[in-house]
Formats: structure tokens, sequence, C-alpha cells
């Protein structure tokens, strides 16, 4: 199972600096045998605890940058006297992972696990974890990992009575399964074990002011055995902390109270599981759990709306408001008395058809096709491209519509199993040297749309092609900035961006070509007629979103009032669920740059003024809660370890 460890440096203790960091360094070290999947750590200095992990082994994350910036600016925290002694308590809990349950790619698994006033680790697996969420409903999940109950339960129980050896015992009553458990709470200064299998070793080295912790006999004795921990163990070596036990160690005097689940016979004059712990004043030292696995909130931010310093091309004056907002525009819609001018050369009396609509199954084609027949009286027929991408859901909400509207769906499907195989060469070409700019290669085989739309008009004789697209909300320059264009406004429409703007992006996609040979697979001749049918053939369709106003709350009220429109479970957005590679891009850009497509979208919504700030804030933060289930399934069609993936892109180096 996972190796668990920590250490207490009270008051006075000579534990400072570079032994200090060293000791965190051995530990790890000592303990990576038991898990090597996911690592993390919590130290306690100053009055806040910070949490820094990764889904990475042990050896991995002390050499990584990030690890020793984190613990740099926690050793520089310590307060040192004269004599080189602490004059403030500091603490330390880690965790070496052996992943169980809940992928290690999403960081809120890995561990110490944060609740609302507890973090810690655990060792072990917890056998009804379901069980327990459904029986206390007043708690929340928010992960995978069945670890996550326990520390819920004792912030739920320490909120009924401020007694943490006795919530311990009653969540330990609870639980069904191993538990091995350390960690700190923000209403106590001190550190607090328990176990149900005795899989906990500690020692109180009273010479220097240190208690300290780990999962096995032979990793303490071996830390022990070695340093300035020789002489101050005094020959005593480990002492375990046996099955349905628990203690508490204040941060003052780095002393455990060891005591009994079931309330029994004390022992080293601990108090009992019905009684306070001693030790611990309230909030004397410990104050604030801050996760410091990713800085995202530490990213500067325009003050108007959200987008972050990150985004290609943004500047920000004396105020801190981005030059996107200084420019910013309200969209002058060319009005529906226009688009009846374009339609009224082109409506059929007979009711046959009389417009190709572009379907791809998402909410803005879905409530187009609506509008088109039942507002502007239009006979159309729906074109769906499929290239392997368009979701299980997307297709449900196809036949939803065309099935009440009485449409005809005509579908063109491309060589599926090609097309994600060409996906797949992509994303692991990609890895090699992996270049925001170079993401929409991914999703090159959809913008093949064009050209069967071009298709399906001469194979009709329909002339008039609606794509029920030009949304300026649903604007992604970013992806053009990370090639190193400034794109000019063009309606969303590729066709329509400068012939500058399209020779830099082709440029640029050149270049990284011949920096990576990996991408002269077989997809390369694919990626190129895209390229054509996209950015240069031709191209004159109507643009509904040109001509009347993108209504979010009008669109999603219709489609799931008229039509039971079908959206994503867990999801309170309904943009992007018809494409299956939505959820992996995005994952890319928000690890790797601080923000997604989301971001970009709540920022245009602020401009316009219809959600504050704090609204894009907290509807982002949801928007860009890694879906799992999204992310396996496009993991599935297009062939690769999901894992092994994720793991890679979590190591890329961030922009932030």
């Amino acid at each position: 199972m996972c190796g668990i460890f920590g250490f207490i440096a009270s008051k006075g203790s000579r534990l400072n600096g570079a032994v200090f960091g060293d000791t965190v360094s051995r530990l790890f070290k000592l303990s990576e045998p038991r898990g090597r999947e996911a690592t993390g750590l919590v130290i306690a200095v100053n009055g806040t605890a910070q949490v820094f992990k990764r889904g990475s082994a042990p050896s991995a994350m002390l050499n990584s940058p990030a690890y020793k910036s984190f613990m740099n600016e926690n050793l520089s925290a310590l307060k040192v006297d004269a004599d080189g002694r602490l004059e403030e308590p500091a603490a330390v809990i880690g965790h070496c992972r052996l992943v169980t349950s809940g992928t290690e790619t999403i960081a809120g698994n890995n561990q110490p696990i944060i609740a609302a006033h507890s973090v810690g680790v655990h060792n072990g697996i917890v056998t009804n974890d379901d069980a327990l969420w459904r029986l206390h409903p007043e708690i929340t999940r928010e992960l995978d990992s069945d670890s996550e109950v326990i520390f819920r339960l004792i912030d739920r129980h320490c909120a009924d009575k401020p007694d943490i050896p006795a919530a311990v015992a009653r969540v330990f009553d609870e639980i069904t399964g191993a538990a091995s458990i350390a960690f700190f709470r923000d209403d106590a200064d001190t550190m607090t074990l328990a176990t149900n299998t005795g899989s906990l070793y500690h020692a109180t080295l009273k010479d220097i002011g240190v208690f300290v912790f780990s999962s096995e006999r032979f990793i303490l004795d071996t830390f022990l055995g070695s340093g300035p921990f020789k002489s101050a163990a005094n020959g005593t070596g480990a002492r375990q902390l046996p099955p349905g036990c628990g203690c508490v160690a204040g941060f003052e005097d780095a002393r455990p109270r060891i005591f009994r689940f079931d309330g029994g016979a004390k022992t080293d004059g601990a108090p009992s599981a019905g009684a306070a712990a001693e030790g611990g004043g309230p909030g004397k030292h410990l104050r604030v759990i801050k996760d410091r696995t990713g800085p995202l909130s530490e990213i500067r931010r325009c003050t108007k709306c959200i987008l972050p310093e990150t985004y290609p091309f943004i500047e920000f004056d004396s105020e801190g408001v981005c030059n996107f907002c200084r420019d910013h525009k309200p969209q002058e819609l060319l009005g529906r008395e226009a688009l009846e001018e374009i339609l009224s050369l082109h409506r059929s009396q007979d009711g046959s058809p009389d417009c190709i609509v572009g379907f791809s199954g998402g909410r803005d084609s879905s409530y187009g096709l609506h509008f088109i027949k039942t507002e502007l009286k239009m006979n159309p027929i729906a074109l769906t491209y499929d290239w392997g991408m368009v979701t299980d859901i997307a297709r449900r909400n196809q036949s939803r519509m065309c099935g009440k509207l009485g449409i005809e769906h005509v579908l063109r499907a491309a060589d599926i199993p090609a097309k994600r195989r060409y996906i797949r060469k992509n994303i692991f070409a990609w890895l090699k040297r992996p270049k925001l700019g170079m993401i929409p290669l991914f999703m090159a085989g959809d913008k093949f749309f064009y050209h069967y739309c071009r298709q399906l008009r001469k194979e009709t004789g329909i002339p008039l092609v609606i794509f029920c697209a030009g949304n300026p909300m649903e604007r992604t320059d970013f992806k053009g900035g990370f090639a190193g264009v400034r794109e000019s406004h063009h309606g969303q429409r590729l066709f329509a961006m400068s012939l500058a703007n399209k020779a830099g992006l082709f440029s640029w996609y050149a270049w990284q070509y011949l920096m990576n040979p990996r991408y002269f697979n077989e997809s390369f001749f694919d990626t190129l007629w895209s390229f054509f049918t996209s950015f240069v053939e031709k191209e004159d369709f109507v643009y509904l979103y040109h001509y009347i106003k993108w209504d979010e709350e009008l669109i999603n009220r219709t489609l799931q009032h008229d039509y039971d429109w079908e959206t994503v479970d867990g999801r309170t957005t309904t943009w992007r669920i018809g494409d299956g590679y939505t959820a992996f891009i995005n994952y890319i850009y928000y690890k790797v740059a601080g923000f997604s497509e989301f971001d970009t979208f709540r920022s245009y919504q602020v401009r316009e003024g219809l959600i504050t700030r704090d609204q894009a804030l907290a509807m982002s933060a949801e928007d860009n809660r890694p879906h799992l289930e999204e992310l396996e399934d496009f993991a599935k069609h297009t062939g690769f370890n999901l894992e092994e993936v994720l793991t890679k892109i979590n190591a890329i180096e961030k922009l932030y």
C-alpha cells in the first residue's frame, strides 16, 4: 500500500534550513518503494499548511523545478534565531501513492486530500465509501478517491463537537477496510495519527525536539540511524501505534498523546477518545490550508474579465484591465430583416427543401435548426459530417430534433478508424515537442464539414447553405495566438481570415513539421487538404448568428423544454457537448496555459454584461473541472492509454 510519513520540529529545534529540506527528501526516498504513481506533501509553517502534489514518482517530483521552488519558499519562511534554532514550530506530512481508486492524473485524487478544515493522507482502502456518501448526504463528494470520505467525515464530526480524538474514533467506527491516517486541521496546532491496522511507527526525539512517524518500522529505523537523528534517538528506535489507536502531537512540544478508539485505558498520559486533545490551541499556529499543487490562483487576470496573463498578446493597463476588454465592441447584428431578404430568394412554396443546414448536434446548430424551421419557415436538409468525434449524445439529440421537426438528415461519414488513427499519431507526435499552437492539428479532420456542404449543394442543386455559427462569444483566437498569429475579426469564418494571417499560420505549421518530423505520418495529406478546404477554398455560407441574437438562456430553455434535449451528467454547461475531442484539448490548455475555451467564453459574457466577473470565475472553475468519463471516451475511441498521456501532459512545463 501507500507510504505515509511526517514529522514535527518544535520551537527550539535545530531541524532548520537545509536539514529540514533534507529530512523531507530522505523520508520520501525511503517511502518510495511503497508507492510510485503519485507524490504529495503538506508543510505547516507560520500558520499556513501548503499542499503540493504531483502524479509522478517521488524521485521525479523531488527533482522537478516546481517542487524545488515550493520547498525553497517554505524553507525561507522558517523563523530561525541567532543560535540556529526554530523560533516557531514547523510540521510536514508526506505521501507516496500506490493508486487504488481515483486516477492519479486528476490532481485532486492524489494526496494529501484537502477537505474544508482538514488536510491529510491515508494508507489503505475504505471499502464502504459509496455507502458512507449515501449515509451522509450532508457532506459533498468531489473526488474519486475513497480516502476523501475519511477527511470529510472528520470535518463533519468535529463540527458537532471540537474533539479530534472523538471525531477520529467515530470515523473509524463507520468505515470498513484498512486505514492508517495522518492529518492537520486549521483549528488546532496539532498533527493527528490513527490506524486500525498498526501500520504506523513513531519516535519522539527529545534531544532535538522532533516527533517523526512512517508506515514501516524498517523505514523509520533506517531514517533514525543517520544524521542528526542517530544520537537523538537514544537507542529507543521506532514504536508502533497499535491497531485501534491514535495519537495527537502538539506543534509546541512534539510529544504524542496516545488514545484508543474505544475510549479504554490511556497510555502516555493521553486523553481518551472523549477528551479534548492536549497540546493544541485553536488556530495558534495553523489557520489556513492552501493548495499549491498548481498555482492557478496566483495567475494575474484581467480585473474586468477573467483572461489570464498567459493569454497570447494580452496586455494590462494601469488598472489591470486587458486590451481585449478595452478594444471590445458589442456585436452589431446584421438583423433579421437582412436575413429575410436572403431567405426570400430561396424559400420554396411547395415545402420542398430550400436550404442546407450544417448540423453537428451541438446546442447552436440544434437551436438553429429549430429556428430555421419554425421561425423562419424554411424547409432545410440537415447535413452532418461524422469524422469519428461526434458524440453519442450529439447523435441522440440529432435524432430528437430531426424526428420532431420532420427534417431530412443527410450524413456523410469519414473513414472513422483512419481519422481516429490520425488523431492518435498526431497526439504522440505533439507530446515529443508540445507546442500549444499545434493542438488544432488534432481537430484537422473536422474541417471537411465545409467540403461536404459544398458537395451536397452541388448534388441537390440547393445553393443556400446555412451554418448555425458566428456567435462572437465562441471566438478562440488564442489557438492562432499560440502559433504567433494575432487574428483579426473574421466572424468565425476561417475563409475570411486575412491573407497575412493565413500565410503566418501556414508558415508556423510548416516550421513545426520541420522541427518535429513525427508529424510527417499518414495523416499529412489529410491535414494539408483540411487546411485548403477551410482556409483557401471559397466559402459563401450564411452564418445564422451574424443576423440574430445568440441567447444562451433561450437556447437551453427551448432545446430542453421543446425537444427533451440531452445534456452531459455532471456538466453545468451545454457548450461543446457534441464534440468528442473538446474535453481533451481543453484539459491541455488548462493544465499548460491556465485557461481554456471556457475562460474566453465567460470573459466575452462579462464584456457583454450578461454575467459578473465573480460569476465568470465560479463558472469557469466548474467548466474546467476535468470530466474523466469524457476523457476516457476520447482515449477509448482514439486508441491510447489515457493515464499515460495525461501523465505526460501534466509534466509539461507550465506557462504560469
